[in-house]
């Protein structure tokens, strides 16, 4: 059950070979983790949707509040009989079709997708999780970088790319030659009780899971956060690496080239994480 501008229906056809989501990259979205019916985060989500629509000069319509939008995932997740288990949120929003490169109108239209996901809280999953550079492109560092588009031609090679090399992940790097993520998330780098993380500045998504890492971080005086630049050749002298998101949570990243990892900070973080929404 999709909800459409509010109108929740079986009826799957409701995007036409003109969307501009389609034709140009013309959408945003963000992807949402239900625990028993909490909205995880929900309010570093919406203010993340509401500038991104503001730098993509999206017409933002007056009913858009954080309150209407709440209920329209609730709304769908109990259509879909989600609202007491976990679940994976997808909200898009894309400029209503017309014109080619310059819209017709700024107007949007909004689009809800629910789907069950196994654990309330997060866990660690998998002992190997093995990743590598991917350095066929390059992100271009920038505001635009930081924003979720459906413009991810790039993730989805680099995936490809993972796959083809039996990798669970690569480590992508902007066109400075500095690391900046993940192909699905932030990474966080620790070296002794330094944990560093790229600035949103060299590109990097402005993740909503980095955020409450971040935080966390703050409040622990035995660690100091930076956020700076990364340079491969700071990897294989790392105690840790991580990446993070919103669905995944903490991934400890166990081996880079012959360099092999601890996942200790990460798993006392990963603690500190579920103490959080344990009290959302």
């Amino acid at each position: 059950m999709t909800n459409f501008n509010g109108i929740i229906s079986e009826d799957n056809n409701i995007l036409s070979i003109n969307n501009r989501g389609y034709a140009y990259g013309d959408a945003l979205f963000e992807t949402i983790k239900v625990s028993a019916g909490n909205i995880l985060f929900w309010e570093d989500h919406y203010f993340r949707l509401m500038a991104s629509m503001r730098i993509m000069r999206m017409e933002i319509p007056m009913n858009f509040t954080m309150e209407f939008l709440e209920d329209q995932i609730l709304k769908t997740l109990e259509t879909n009989n989600l609202r007491d288990t976990s679940a994976r949120v997808k909200l898009l929003i894309h400029r209503n079709e017309g014109g080619l490169y310059l819209p017709d109108s700024n107007a949007i239209s909004f689009i809800i997708i629910a789907k069950p996901l196994e654990n309330h809280l997060y866990t660690i999953k998998g002992p190997v999780y093995e990743v590598d550079l991917f350095k066929d492109y390059f992100i271009a560092p920038g505001l635009l970088s930081t924003l979720k588009t459906n413009n991810k031609a790039l993730n989805v090679i680099g995936s490809i790319y993972a796959k083809e090399n039996k990798l669970q992940n690569c480590l992508l790097l902007n066109t400075d030659k500095q690391v900046v993520e993940a192909l699905n998330g932030n990474v966080f780098l620790v070296k002794g009780n330094t944990i560093k993380t790229p600035p949103i500045l060299d590109g990097c998504l402005k993740g909503i899971m980095r955020k409450q890492l971040i935080e966390i971080i703050k409040s622990m005086p035995e660690y100091t956060i930076e956020e700076t630049s990364i340079s491969p050749f700071e990897l294989q002298q790392a105690d840790e690496l991580f990446m993070t998101n919103v669905i995944v949570g903490i991934q400890p990243i166990t081996k880079y080239r012959k360099k092999i990892f601890a996942n200790n900070v990460s798993t006392l973080l990963l603690n500190k994480l579920n103490e959080k929404i344990s009290v959302i």
